[in-house]
């Protein structure tokens, strides 16, 4: 198939476009600079408005990952304005280019996240629970909404709930890599905040499942079925790179240091569960934290 991928040069967009690659698909990159040297790399801007949409042109799946990282810093006003901009107004503008098209897509996959549920403690999550009420929760509640209307322009819309990627070139284990590899390794705050998380191999696994079940559609939840505590896998971390892990960060330090954004992100969680990928037939490679970080870091199996 024609696919464009949005947020290509991103760490999961990557890895996506090499997955699809492999797969023989003839894949097209959307971003904010095109390479004048690859006749498949379009540019778009979506704070101005302005799309290259040739790149939309005889397209049948669109993977829509773009978005600004939400972990970067301090979500100060202007901060969260660019976080919904670079969302739901890079969405608006894409289903605006799609609209245009005689010849539309068949599929649009809109990235979302888990963080839609906010942080909910012990619950635990499935696709038809409620969404929160905090910052990151109304961003993804609004995200969906606005990529839900490509519904109405006759494609299959599915939007993945996506957790914690670990892959080890990216995310939050790259981020974790030099801490840890001190030994300055250790749980947040009390540690007891739940962490819904996908090995980065069956994430792509589970978008090429979704890509290829024209039945399914609607949101997803991608991670895996067995989600942790912080604590649990700041020590599973500890033992999959052999450093300890025994060095907490106090809540008020994080909070302090960070403010909002760390108290949704590092100190809430979500013990959200892949139910309809699951009923759905998806089978998982890495179903448990401790198989997953040994298979990413290439150590012998152990299912902890």
């Amino acid at each position: 198939m024609r696919i464009l991928v949005t947020g290509a040069s991103g760490f999961l967009g990557r890895h996506l476009v090499q997955a699809l690659s492999e797969d023989r698909h003839e894949v097209r990159r959307l971003g904010r600079r095109a390479d004048p040297a690859d006749q498949r790399s379009y540019a778009w801007d979506p704070a101005q408005g302005s799309l290259d949409e040739a790149a939309l042109q005889g397209v049948d799946v669109v993977f829509h990952l773009a978005g600004e990282s939400i972990a970067a810093g301090r979500w100060d006003e202007g901060v969260k304005q660019r976080l919904r901009d670079s969302r739901v107004a890079s969405t608006r503008l894409l289903l605006a280019g799609l609209a245009k098209l005689e010849r539309r897509p068949h599929t649009l996959i809109a990235a979302s996240a888990v963080g839609l549920y906010g942080d909910r403690g012990d619950q635990m999550l499935d696709e038809g629970s409620p969404s929160g009420s905090d910052f990151l929760a109304s961003l993804c509640r609004d995200w969906e909404a606005e990529s839900g209307q490509a519904a109405a322009l006759g494609l299959r819309v599915v939007q993945p709930r996506i957790g914690v990627v670990l892959g080890p070139d990216g995310g939050v284990l790259k981020r974790l890599a030099l801490p840890f590899g001190l030994g300055l390794g250790g749980r947040l705050g009390n540690g007891r905040q739940w962490m819904s998380w996908i090995a980065l191999p069956d994430l792509l696994k589970a978008l090429l499942f979704l890509m290829e079940r024209e039945d399914l559609s609607g949101p997803f939840n991608l991670c895996a079925p067995n989600p942790v505590t912080n604590a649990q896998f700041t020590q599973s971390l500890g033992r999959a790179l052999n450093r300890p892990a025994v060095l907490p960060v106090p809540a008020w330090v994080l909070r302090a240091a960070f403010g909002e954004m760390g108290q949704a992100l590092l100190l809430g969680g979500q013990r959200a569960l892949p139910q309809r990928l699951e009923q759905a037939g998806f089978r998982w490679d890495s179903p448990f934290l401790g198989e997953a970080l040994n298979r990413l870091y290439h150590i012998a199996p152990d299912r902890r």
